[in-house]
């Protein structure tokens, strides 16, 4: 086995386990991958405020004017 990773074949180390390494190395690629873009879509996400219901604003201010005419 350690002759196989010392020998100069031109396959990268970390896949010269066979296929089982090919295997692991790609699934480890997909979710890094997938997890930084859905790291950054929720960075685009959280610097866009929600937009937010103007009657939230509306109401508080309409009960305090009638409250201070009675």
């Amino acid at each position: 086995m350690l002759q196989n990773l010392l020998e100069d074949n031109g396959i990268l180390v970390h896949l010269k386990g066979g296929i089982a390494d090919a295997v692991l190395y790609r699934a480890t690629m997909i979710l890094t991958v997938g997890g930084m873009a859905y790291a950054i879509y929720q960075l685009v996400v959280a610097s866009f405020p929600k937009k937010q219901d103007w009657l939230q604003f509306i109401l508080p201010a309409i009960s305090f004017i009638q409250l201070s005419v009675d």
